[in-house]
């Protein structure tokens, strides 16, 4: 066959083909996150518009810059730290949430020494008593405990905010503020190892993160649960936390593709979901988990996906303004955030997911 007979019908395939357009995402190794991961990896090869690609960023900042650069197409993100982001860059729209609940606060040693923690983690309670350790130490030092978050402008902030007001005590994310406590800011991985250096120092210190990191402290033996973040900011379905954001340029050119990405990772949330209670199910989860974040050890995975706690979920992942509202709220109250921002116009419903459709034409039939 002639050369130029080949090129032709090169030509004709790749035009009569659907031609996938590159999504890149970018995302934090956390439970947050893990609908992504499970999404890329059952179905990157069933995406017929889409070709779906992760990118592991190390903290919050690099993630920050290297979306707001336009250097990939969607992001996860913690949602104060989005608004912030919007705030300052409108270059992007919020598509969808990727969990709910999530968080816990974690407490080393010295400070489990003045807290009666019950045995079973589902019998723990966001009460008084934590708070109650932290105002002794307070007066013991005569100085702020150092409560390590995984961003300043963090969802987990307003938790940790919420809970400290709901029993009486201050909470400030500026150093050297006359304040109980005091915000900093610690990457999730390196949380860990925060407690375990003050416990080995003898002072007290906690932290507020994304699981499994708190379910990692107790796994390993060095602290514990106090708390959960749903204790705190109580919901039928679950607070508002990590949202999936996209920007403008790609939702212009790619909106098809980035669909069907949100599809399957709604998809996936449902399959975490249904792997809970079937053990087959979640050790082929654990494993999948584990080939992308090493550092995420199955009893912390397992710990974290309890279906009898249900400390994190991911059901109703669709636009929720009201859900995201209330953490902007409290987070300009607790001025971990500077002013608020249009939901409205941050919000593009376009996006939003019925998994129930048997046919979804705009981006294929991944049914």
């Amino acid at each position: 066959m002639k050369p130029q007979v080949l090129i032709i019908l090169s030509l004709l395939l790749s035009f009569g083909g659907q031609a996938k357009q590159n999504i890149s995402a970018v995302y934090i190794p956390l439970a947050d996150h893990y609908a992504a991961i499970v999404a890329h990896h059952k179905y990157k090869d069933k995406m017929q518009y889409a070709n779906f690609e992760l990118k592991q960023m190390k903290n919050w900042d690099l993630l920050q810059a290297y979306f707001l650069e336009e250097k990939s197409d969607i992001a996860f993100v913690m949602s104060p730290l989005a608004m912030h982001m919007y705030h300052k860059k409108p270059n992007f729209k919020w598509i969808g949430l990727m969990h709910r609940d999530g968080n816990a606060l974690a407490i080393n040693e010295e400070l489990e020494k003045l807290i009666p923690i019950a045995k079973s983690r589902k019998d723990r309670a966001a009460d008084e008593k934590t708070a109650k350790a932290i105002l002794a130490t307070y007066h013991k030092t005569n100085r702020p405990i150092e409560i390590a978050l995984p961003h300043l402008q963090s969802t987990h902030a307003v938790v940790l905010y919420q809970y400290l007001k709901n029993h009486g005590l201050s909470m400030s994310i500026l150093p050297n503020a006359d304040t109980h406590v005091i915000g900093v800011s610690i990457a999730p991985p390196k949380a860990p190892l925060f407690l375990l250096r003050k416990s080995i120092r003898g002072k007290a210190a906690a932290f507020e993160q994304s699981l499994p990191w708190a379910d990692v402290v107790e796994t390993e033996g060095f602290g514990k649960v106090a708390w959960y973040s749903k204790q705190v900011l109580k919901s039928n379905v679950g607070h508002v936390e990590c949202i999936a954001l996209a920007n403008n340029t790609a939702i212009k050119n790619k909106q098809a593709a980035i669909k069907e990405v949100m599809f399957y990772i709604h998809k996936a949330g449902q399959d975490i979901e249904q792997a809970r209670s079937n053990q087959q199910a979640l050790a082929e989860l654990v494993d999948i988990i584990h080939q992308y974040i090493p550092s995420h050890t199955a009893k912390a995975i397992i710990a974290s996906l309890d279906p009898e706690l249900k400390v994190i979920n991911y059901n109703q992942l669709n636009i929720d303004k009201a859900g995201l509202n209330q953490i902007m709220q409290i987070a300009v109250e607790a001025r971990i955030l500077k002013q608020k921002i249009d939901i409205d116009k941050f919000a593009d419903e376009r996006f939003n997911i019925d998994l129930n459709l048997s046919s979804h034409a705009k981006f294929g039939d991944p049914l």
